[in-house]
């Protein structure tokens, strides 16, 4: 039968005890057991750390028998005098400190666990997740929910101090097009109707702002259900937030007054403001995306007026055709990236998209040129001065439609910076991506549809557009993007009715389809609404990029895999019929 507490009350955490002959009280699981006879050791581990237990030939003969009997992840309290090490670790906080135990209480017994809790693991991660809070005593874990915790509360300090109110706003709401599926919750007092879970706090965050809150902060927890990757699961935390009487600049400043705030208060880094900005076309121009990690260069580089009548088809074809012909210049990369990995890169590039993958491979006094039999050494020449290509240097090139071109590109620069290891891992890059397109052409429909949701508000010089020439419509958007990590959306709303109608057509909703979708915001406008705007901070995305982390797994307490369960609990899980008959929902399954 377990020890009780009574009696005992901690007094330090294990990680702060670091000063000698003192009584303390810890608590905590038993990391490592050292038994040499006539001396044990116990590493005693909690949030904060460990500590050394030691008994000896001074220790009472029960306490010592009791300390014989511990195992890996027993749960203890130990009571005793704290004494220098006789060997100390310098690895750890209190590595020159031991407590000489006085009295041991063992808490709870554990079985032997499914794999070691240790700071390094190589253990399947399918196996930690199903025995997750196993995994969550390891100490990196620990930590990095321990940062999350200080990026909320640095939220809230910040937010709270710059007037804002915190509201919380429903969980339970109507099904609304946000560009992903909603989850559903159907509704047993109203059969056959459904909630959803929020994928955004959107419209009533709007609705606050129309209700005269002026500046509104949340903690959102956010829902959609799409395909997973590292940086997505289907439930996450925003720090959204909105703001009246404010445009562009107001929003983003704000945003990076937060963001150096953060910053500075957990991690202790300076980090300037203002951020750099980049219209969206820009980004694409230059980097291939519009979430560019610019801590490194390889920028993308137009060659298409060098070789537009040049003597290769597949240069000359691209730019006739109204696509370009792009590079990028991978410095001292020659001897890395080798004929064999060249293949490799070009069977990637062909698997999203591209036709193939042109090169200059500079590794001898003369470059090697993968279409040299179709164009000089001058026009070769003219490529690699126009480009600043050197010795020692690679060019890769695509020719194509600007759509395949700038992407591929971009995929292609990102993949080959990891690869030479040319990213630095210290640097924190922060850029706001403005202007977005408004609308985006769909070649399956042969129609334009909106990039963002319906209530953002375009440029004032591009509203003239919006009948007859939606391609040069752009909006009063915005993205916060991190080392190439997308951390936020946001935008200027609309809020005058009749540009709102408008938009509306533009989308090419009928009045019926805008009644039953937003009917309700549609009906608030007509009572007045202030000009405001605001966006969404993922607080998972943030957390995972300032810890360094490979995966939103990491910085999130129970995840879901990539098909969206959760192996711990084993959700989602069958319901009994009873349940689905109240609800008046019958499973099929299909043949």
């Amino acid at each position: 039968m377990a020890d009780s507490m009574n009696g005992l009350r901690r007094t330090h955490y294990c990680g702060e005890v670091t000063q000698e002959n003192i009584e303390v009280v810890v608590g905590g699981f038993v990391q490592k057991i050292r038994d040499l006879g006539n001396l044990i050791f116990i590493d005693l581990r909690d949030k904060s750390g460990i500590v050394q237990l030691a008994f000896n030939d001074g220790t009472d003969k029960a306490v010592f028998e009791k300390a014989a009997s511990c195992r890996s992840e027993f749960v203890l309290m130990a009571k005793g005098v704290t004494a220098k090490r006789a060997s100390i670790n310098k690895e750890i906080k209190t590595g020159e400190i031991e407590i000489i135990v006085s009295e041991l209480r063992i808490l709870a017994k554990a079985q032997t666990p499914p794999f070691e809790i240790t700071n390094d693991t190589k253990v399947n991660e399918e196996l930690r997740l199903k025995y997750r809070y196993l995994d969550l005593r390891r100490q990196p874990l620990q930590h990095n929910l321990i940062i999350r915790h200080k990026i909320a509360q640095a939220a809230r300090e910040y937010f709270y101090a710059n007037d804002f109110t915190e509201i919380e706003t429903p969980m339970m709401m109507k099904s609304t097009p946000e560009g992903a599926r909603d989850y559903l919750i159907p509704s047993r007092v109203h059969n056959g109707k459904f909630y959803a879970l929020p994928q955004s706090p959107q419209i009533y965050k709007q609705l606050l702002m129309i209700a005269g809150m002026d500046r509104y902060i949340q903690l959102a927890r956010c829902f959609r259900d799409e395909d997973l990757r590292a940086d997505r699961q289907p439930e996450f935390t925003q720090i959204d937030l909105e703001m009246s009487f404010v445009d562009v600049d107001d929003i983003l400043e704000m945003t990076e007054g937060f963001i150096s705030y953060l910053f500075k208060k957990v991690l202790e880094k300076e980090i300037p403001a203002p951020f750099k900005r980049l219209s969206y076309t820009e980004a694409m121009e230059r980097y291939g995306s519009d979430k560019p990690d610019t801590r490194f260069d390889m920028e993308i580089q137009d060659i298409s007026e060098i070789v537009e009548n040049c003597g290769f088809g597949v240069f000359a074809d691209a730019v006739k055709n109204g696509g370009s012909v792009r590079a990028i210049v991978a410095k001292d990369s020659a001897g890395t990236l080798t004929r064999k990995e060249i293949d490799k890169l070009t069977e990637m590039v062909r698997g999203i998209g591209a036709k193939g993958l042109a090169y200059i491979r500079w590794v001898d006094e003369k470059p090697s040129c993968s279409f040299s039999k179709f164009m000089n050494e001058d026009e070769i020449s003219a490529i690699l001065n126009k480009i600043k290509c050197e010795k020692g240097d690679t060019a890769l090139i695509i020719a194509d439609k600007n759509k395949v071109t700038l992407p591929v590109l971009g995929t292609l620069r990102l993949h080959v910076a990891k690869k030479l290891n040319v990213i630095p891992e210290d640097k924190f890059n922060f850029l706001w991506i403005t202007e977005f397109p408004f609308f985006e052409y769909d070649e399956d429909s042969k129609s334009y549809a909106a990039m963002h949701h319906p209530f953002t508000m375009p440029k004032d010089e591009c509203i003239q557009y919006l009948d007859n020439a939606p391609e040069k419509v752009f909006a009063k958007a915005f993205d916060l993007v991190l080392n190439g990590t997308e951390l936020s959306s946001g935008s200027i709303r609309i809020t005058d009715y009749e540009l709102q109608q408008k938009m509306f057509q533009a989308l090419g909703l009928t009045d019926e389809e805008i009644q039953a979708k937003f009917g309700f915001l549609v009906d608030a406008y007509k009572y007045g609404a202030p000009p405001h705007g605001g966006l969404g901070i993922g607080l998972d995305r943030l957390a995972m990029v300032m810890l360094g982390a490979e995966s939103l797994r990491d910085v999130t307490a129970f995840p879901k895999v990539q098909n969206a369960s959760e192996l711990m609990s084993e959700c989602p899980a069958p319901v009994d019929k009873e349940n689905l008959d109240i609800l008046g929902i019958k499973i099929t399954t299909e043949e």
